[in-house]
């Protein structure tokens, strides 16, 4: 099995760069896409669909906002849209596809980099998400929480972990919210099999920050401790340039 997690930063812009033919020359079973910034309509997803994935997606309610999608080779038996509170569900950030063995979820978690307000608002996603998400794999038998978690959990995370001590993403408070879920029973593939290895999926459109390289990692496939057993390989794909962010992947 293998499955991709890739903010898109806007699907019909990432589409433009040649996105759906990206896809499909990976070949991998699921696919989980974040920041689509559209409703399905709007989108040609004909190309996905001829080669065999079924399409489910969760969109916001404010238009070219947020929103996530999962495509899967296998129809599953199951589709939950959100977490069932219209504060997380409005902004289209939660879809979640069950199958006969494991759950892949397509997460879109908050940015608080444009202001106090937001931030707020993150946190109160992460206080929330928590608990929800470790009730979610003592029910499941195997859980892969892909998506953009906008949080750099360890300096190795980070280009510059210093002089960004204090910016969101890498505040104290958000990494120590990434112990505690590591804690609830999950487990980062990519940094167990790749301890020492520097990585990142996002770089800032300024200052040429991809081509020097100054990125973050904050896009990632946990997966819960009763899965963590089966991963063969997680890996980053920076050659991939849709987006400002670059897809991850998983296989198991």
């Amino acid at each position: 099995m293998k499955s991709i997690s890739y903010n898109v930063n806007g699907i019909r812009a990432a589409e433009t760069k040649g996105l759906s033919s990206w896809l499909l020359e990976q070949n991998a079973d699921l696919i989980a896409l974040q920041e689509t910034k559209a409703f399905e309509h709007q989108f040609d997803w004909s190309p996905l669909q001829d080669a065999g994935y079924f399409v489910h997606t969760e969109s916001a309610v404010k238009p070219g906002y947020s929103g996530v999608a999962v495509l899967s080779r296998q129809e599953p038996l199951a589709v939950v849209h959100g977490v069932g509170e219209s504060w997380i569900d409005n902004e289209g950030r939660v879809l979640r596809l069950d199958f006969k063995d494991f759950s892949l979820m397509s997460v879109y978690m908050p940015s608080g980099s444009s202001g106090e307000e937001r931030q707020a608002y993150k946190m109160k996603f992460l206080d929330f998400f928590g608990p929800y998400v470790q009730g979610l794999a003592l029910q499941i038998p195997g859980l892969v929480v892909s998506g953009d978690y906008n949080i750099c959990h360890q300096a190795i995370d980070i280009h510059d972990p210093i002089g960004n001590a204090n910016s969101s993403g890498f505040l104290p408070e958000e990494r120590a919210w990434f112990d505690g879920f590591l804690e609830r029973g999950f487990v980062d593939p990519y940094r167990n099999l790749h301890p020492e290895r520097v990585g990142y999926s996002w770089w800032s459109y300024r200052q040429g920050a991809r081509v020097k390289n100054k990125g973050w990692r904050i896009d990632y496939q946990c997966v819960s401790t009763s899965l963590a057993h089966r991963i063969q390989a997680a890996e980053i794909h920076p050659e991939a340039v849709h987006s400002d962010h670059c897809p991850v992947s998983l296989v198991w």
